[in-house]
């Protein structure tokens, strides 16, 4: 089993859809990364010798990933929050920050649902 930048890469999936088990590496950076190791697509990833594992180690060392990227995302949201501006407020209320209407859907951000009770009627 090949570990990548502290992930255990799945050993039977093929070199492009294993590196996407990385946070910050997808579809095209994984043909990407592994073009510039000299690594096959195709291969899977119990397939990879040293010298393969070592060359991919090497191509995503130019990329931040996994914990760096991670941190520099939840920065950046932090950063919103304190200036105050529209998308810093809509996370700091948990609902969503790109326009989505919210009567209906949204359960995703919102959480599940909290009933309200109704108002009692007065007595005469």
């Amino acid at each position: 089993m090949a570990r990548i930048a502290g992930v255990d890469l799945p050993k039977n999936k093929r070199g492009v859809i294993g590196l996407t088990y990385i946070y910050g590496i997808g579809r095209s950076r994984a043909k990407e990364i592994l073009a510039n190791a000299e690594v096959e697509e195709d291969k899977k990833v119990k397939d990879w010798n040293d010298s393969d594992v070592a060359g991919i180690r090497k191509a995503i060392a130019d990329y931040r990933i996994e914990g760096e990227l991670r941190s520099e995302t939840q920065l950046n949201i932090k950063r919103l929050m304190d200036i105050g501006s529209y998308r810093g407020i809509r996370h700091r209320a948990g609902l969503p920050l790109r326009g989505q209407r919210t009567k209906n859907n949204s359960r995703t951000r919102k959480g599940k649902r909290k009933t309200v009770a109704n108002k009692k009627k007065a007595t005469k």
